[in-house]
């Protein structure tokens, strides 16, 4: 070679695929995380689990027009024989009640207005007639028949959103309905742009052909790239192929930024100047990778910000941005994968229709062992927002489909297209190490329906496991993934002015009591001590339930029963010492409960589950300071 030019850069070692992705890797892109307010909130990623603080809705409200009533006075009403009631008055949407529903009384109720004191069921107008203050019932309803109880769409205390979770308007919507101002969130790694090359031009600059000249396609494509991966970009001045303003730049956008990116000037060109500042004045990891298109590339440090430089050619450059450095700039911000805007699946549960309608229904994804797409359906009710979280899309069912098929071929419209399927999904019992445990997973999906409910599903095949506590109602087929055990019992106000001691003193005395939902294994627990306290007086199971002032009254997470005892609304209510703890409420303790994590024999080998094994094997930063609570 002449000593007249400078050294000309050979692409002798390229390095692999992996290796240029192993040396990203090793560049610390991740930001430290903020606080930013809601409004601003919209594709951030959550740094840390939000929970709930208050009840959604905040009360009890009739889920449709009607009348408020007792249900028992309604017991036993048809058409032919209907229940008569004197109208009390009306109670409306926004409004306070000022009126209760005494015995054979009963109010006009509009659609989402607070239940009155005494009521505890609607019913629909439909099936009534007035005449003066003259109501006739003409059907019987059960206690909490079209009624949407506090906590209902979500309670205080559970788990709203996890660490991870990337904010579309679903979430924006939950975090408003729980009264968030400001969310913690993900930063988002700062990017800086800067394209090389004598021959490019800045859009809207005069454009000189005849000299070669063409325009900077690489920056603004860069630069949307880095947004669309969650990053925040910035767009430094055009440098030439002069060695001193090339330095300039790298400096001046590596002090500002956690990763700069550069285009052209990386390939073995004599008068390509890039490397021998990378090499100046940072760090060269990699030259040169083994890819088609987008052999010359450039990978290493300037000072404390990481630097990527990419090809000239914006097909290259583009093509090697997305395989390589999205990926990277993705996880820094917490992001998710993309995927496209719609996804086929099989349904994994029949699912009845048959209104004559077309039908939005909201559905959920989850994969198979085989990573084949499974399509269930998520309905909580129209006026739930959790309902839209839970769901990654709708699938459009034809007014003339009366049902769809389980394994039948569906197209589900996704909500972003950055949705994808968790990497375990489960159901069951809701408990607080399960929300910290689940904080540990990468990309968990987890619906709190109760020991029950999550067996249920287990058994049809939906979700990766379920979580029980207590005894099982249902036994099915699954893989003991291991678990803890918790303290239950009775929450009470702090200083027990009442001097609970058990559940004699419910069936025994005048108290007010609040239980947890059918499906909680909590509850399943407590009516085996009823039981237990049944046959010890020698009387039916049935005629101790009814002794007690809210047996029947029952909220859905472990912490509602303690609110309301908090909120001075109940005596006591059903709950956990670790809750009672967290509160600062008083406990009565009942006994000991065993909480299983119980997995689809077929997905045991399915990488989220895997992960969930090995989590629950290491429970104890888990169990730490939760008051009652052991390893197994």
């Amino acid at each position: 070679m002449s000593d007249d030019g400078p050294e000309r850069k050979e692409f002798r070692d390229l390095a692999t695929p992996d290796a240029a992705r192993e040396a990203i890797a090793s560049l610390d892109l991740e930001p430290e995380p903020e606080r930013v307010p809601l409004a601003e909130a919209r594709g951030r990623v959550l740094a840390e689990r939000i929970d709930a603080a208050l009840d959604v809705p905040g009360f009890d409200r009739a889920s449709m027009d009607g009348y408020a009533v007792r249900a028992r006075d309604t017991f036993g009403a048809d058409e032919a024989d209907p229940a008569t009631l004197e109208l009390v008055g009306e109670v409306h949407a926004g409004v306070e009640p000022e009126l209760a529903v005494e015995p054979g009384t009963c109010a006009e109720i509009s659609t989402g207005a607070v239940m009155p004191d005494g009521a505890d069921a609607v019913v629909m107008v439909e099936r009534t007639s007035q005449s003066g203050d003259v109501v006739e019932i003409r059907t019987s309803v059960a206690p909490g028949d079209h009624v949407m109880f506090a906590g209902a769409d979500i309670a205080a205390g559970a788990r709203a959103l996890g660490p991870g979770t990337e904010l579309t308007p679903r979430e924006i919507g939950l975090l408003s309905a729980l009264g968030a101002d400001e969310v913690p969130v993900r930063g988002r790694p700062t990017v800086g742009v800067i394209s090389t090359g004598d021959e490019l031009v800045r859009p809207g600059e005069d454009l000189h052909s005849e000299r070669g000249q063409i325009y900077d396609v690489n920056s603004y494509t860069v630069a949307a790239g880095v947004e669309e991966a969650g990053g925040e970009a910035r767009l430094y001045p055009h440098a030439g192929d002069d060695y001193d303003e090339m330095e300039r730049l790298l400096v001046e956008a590596s002090e500002e930024c956690d990763l700069v990116l550069s285009s052209g000037s990386t390939s073995a060109s004599a008068v390509d100047v890039i490397y021998r500042v990378i090499e100046e004045r940072g760090d060269l990891l990699l030259h040169g990778v083994a890819v088609k298109p987008g052999k010359p590339m450039l990978v290493g440090r300037v000072g404390e910000s990481a630097y990527v430089g990419l090809p000239g050619y914006p097909v290259s450059a583009l093509t090697i941005f997305r395989t390589f450095v999205a990926p990277a700039i993705r996880e820094a911000a917490g992001k998710p994968e993309p995927r496209t805007a719609t996804v086929e699946g099989n349904m994994a549960v029949r699912e009845r229709y048959a209104e004559g309608r077309m039908r939005l229904m909201p559905a959920g994804l989850v994969d198979d062992a085989e990573r084949n797409t499974l399509v269930y359906p998520v309905d909580k009710g129209s006026g739930a927002t959790t309902s839209l979280v839970e769901a990654d899309g709708v699938v459009v069912v034809g007014p003339d489909t009366d049902y769809l098929a389980e394994g039948e071929r569906v197209e589900v419209q996704l909500f972003s297209p950055e949705v994808r399927p968790p990497s375990a999904f489960g159901a069951g019992e809701d408990d607080p190490a399960l929300s910290r445990l689940l904080d540990r997973l990468e990309r968990p999906r987890y619906l709190p329906v109760g020991s029950r409910e999550g067996l249920r599903r287990l058994r049809d095949g939906v979700p990766d496991f379920a979580v029980t506590a207590g005894s099982a109602a249902r036994e099915v087929d699954a893989v003991d993934l291991g678990g803890w055990t918790r303290e239950w019992g009775l929450v009470v106000p702090a200083d027990d002015p009442e001097g609970i001691e058990g559940v004699a003193d419910l069936v025994d005395r005048d108290l007010r009591f609040v239980n947890r939902d059918a499906n909680s294994g909590l509850r399943t627990s407590l009516g085996e001590v009823v039981a237990d306290l049944a046959a010890e007086r020698g009387v039916e199971r049935r005629e101790l339930v009814e002794s007690i002032d809210g047996f029947d009254r029952s909220v859905r997470a472990h912490e509602s029963p303690a609110r309301r005892v908090l909120a001075g609304d109940a005596d006591a209510g059903l709950g956990l010492r670790a809750t009672a703890e967290k509160l600062g409420t008083g406990f009565v303790p009942l006994g000991e409960q065993e909480v299983r994590v119980r997995a689809n024999p077929d997905r045991v080998g399915k990488p989220g589950v895997a992960e969930l094994r090995e989590r629950v094997g290491e429970l104890d930063d888990v169990l730490e300071g939760l008051a009652g609570y052991g390893a197994t």
